[in-house]
């Protein structure tokens, strides 16, 4: 192991509830059926691929455009509740990871299907952390393609199999092994099939 690639909502700091409160103000406006557990399908899915898992709950039909102003409208409100985050909301025991990553040498980057990384980074003091950041901003493919973590690789000059993710969402799980990588789970992903271990097996390894 020579690097080791973070997913960021779920794994580095919790934006979850805030995502699932910017979908349901546009839900509720268009008056389409939106709860948890539709939310709870959208883990790891990048903002165009989440809007159409929303819209299967609806009979009305939407242009190419009014999805556009629909998302748009989505970051405008998710970006507007961020702007609150802190280092204070980073996850218990990731600043000891971090460190203790950074201090035995190894490359650390984040593999994200997010658009706002950089700003979410920016927000809780992690933006000069990181050696690379691939995002939803430089991929074509969200998760569970493994575009994400191929490209995190290539930035930090490491080869896939030298690479292993940390991740909350299966599908992250899934694309982390399309690429080559272990995989090492938190959150909903402990119930993935195919992890090679959870966050304290990561831990424990180092």
């Amino acid at each position: 192991m020579k690097a080791v690639i973070f997913d960021l909502d779920g794994v580095i700091v919790s934006t979850d509830h805030l995502h699932y409160l910017a979908w349901k103000k546009i839900t509720d406006q268009e008056h389409i059926s939106f709860n948890e557990e539709v939310n709870h399908l959208l883990r790891g899915l990048s903002r165009e691929a989440s809007l159409e898992v929303i819209l299967k709950q609806t009979d009305k039909t939407f242009t190419l455009e009014e999805k556009n102003d629909l998302i748009m409208l989505k970051n405008q409100y998710y970006l507007e509740s961020i702007a609150s985050l802190s280092p204070d909301d980073l996850l218990e025991g990731i600043p000891e990871l971090l460190g203790l990553l950074k201090d035995k040498g190894y490359k650390v980057a984040i593999g994200s299907s997010s658009k706002n990384a950089t700003y979410i980074l920016k927000q809780i003091g992690l933006l000069d952390f990181f050696d690379a950041i691939s995002d939803g901003n430089n991929i074509i493919h969200s998760k569970p393609d493994p575009e994400v973590f191929l490209k995190a690789a290539d930035m930090v000059g490491v080869a896939p199999e030298a690479c292993v993710v940390v991740e909350d969402a299966k599908v992250g799980i899934e694309a982390a092994k399309k690429a080559g990588m272990k995989a090492y789970a938190v959150g909903d992903a402990l119930n993935s099939d195919i992890k090679d271990g959870t966050l304290l097996d990561l831990m424990l390894s180092l």
